[in-house]
């Protein structure tokens, strides 16, 4: 089951600098990695195959991490399908093409639990994908994730390649994005009620009815799982990371409203979208092989929640 990467290997994350990447490359060090690269997408337009190519061919890294993707919650992928759905094939597809013929050992591909169907049975098992249709509000970013999903399992089918994809569900943590028009739901609850209490405001207006549930799983853990498939050698070519653990949107806006000290009342928006009903992860695949998460949601979100403060002062 062990890999051939040890702690003076390269390994190449791309999307280093975002919430993902930069939980890999904390968990990384943390075990004792000397060798890790990454580059802004200043330095490197993942989007373009030559460019891409080129780089990897100079650095030829022993494994590949890609935490690199366009993402964002409902509101932008609703007004920007073409590009959730063109840049996230490119960025995956140059990787993999380029990881493929330069003969990179290892591949580690990230995607997320929206690439299951709406309404598959919960909790969401890995052989549920592509079994009905898709939640429409992120069906662009579904699509591409799920294509390059394909693309790994089609690499260990015909190629034998050590190349694997982990799903995790909604992942919250240091680093997340904090911009009300395109972030995700707990980084989006926090910042507005923290601000309702800065401003004295009466009330906070959120969207849908609160009664979807959700699983949460705090990034760290998600990077402990790819530290996991790094140093093994993993025997199928998808697999679920997830906490196990699901709250009502409403129940977590209470948890973060208490958390912080806002005395206002929250109002639900009931002609806003409430995107899928339901989504709890089976992971249990993962688990038996050694990985589990250890964040629970309260601790993790109070943590999420005095950064955020550190960060506006």
């Amino acid at each position: 089951m062990n890999s051939t990467i040890t702690l003076d290997s390269k390994i190449y994350i791309a999307g280093h600098n975002g919430m993902v990447g930069s939980a890999c490359q904390r968990a990384l060090e943390a075990k004792g990695y000397k060798n890790i690269i990454g580059f802004s997408s200043k330095e490197l337009d993942l989007r373009d195959q030559r460019t891409v190519f080129n780089m990897l061919e100079i650095e030829k890294p022993e494994a590949i991490i890609d935490a690199a993707a366009k993402v964002g919650g409902i509101l932008s992928n609703s007004t920007y399908p073409y590009e959730f759905l063109m840049d996230n094939m490119l960025i995956q597809n140059n990787l993999i093409k380029a990881a493929h013929e330069l003969d990179i050992p290892k591949f580690i591909f990230l995607g997320s639990s929206c690439i299951y169907p709406k309404m598959a049975p919960q909790p969401l098992k890995e052989e549920y994908l592509l079994t009905s249709p898709l939640e429409e509000t992120n069906q662009w970013y579904a699509i591409a994730k799920i294509s390059g999903v394909k693309l790994i399992e089609a690499l260990r089918k015909q190629y034998n390649r050590d190349y694997v994809s982990l799903m995790p569900t909604n992942l919250y943590g240091p680093g997340d994005n904090y911009d009300l028009k395109s972030s995700h739901v707990i980084p989006g609850m926090l910042r507005k009620l923290h601000e309702a209490k800065e401003n004295n405001h009466d009330a906070v207006v959120l969207w849908g009815t609160g009664s979807p549930k959700r699983e949460f799983l705090h990034v760290d853990d998600l990077a402990n799982a790819v530290v996991f498939a790094l140093e093994n050698k993993l025997e199928d070519s998808l697999y679920n990371v997830g906490s196990e653990v699901e709250i009502s949107i409403k129940k977590l806006a209470q948890l973060i409203k208490d958390l912080s000290g806002y005395k206002g009342e929250i109002i639900w928006d009931q002609n806003k979208p409430d995107g899928t009903p339901r989504k709890l992860m089976d992971s249990s695949k993962l688990q038996q092989l050694g990985w589990l998460s250890l964040i629970d949601l309260k601790t993790g979100i109070t943590k999420v929640y005095n950064n955020y403060i550190d960060g506006v002062k």
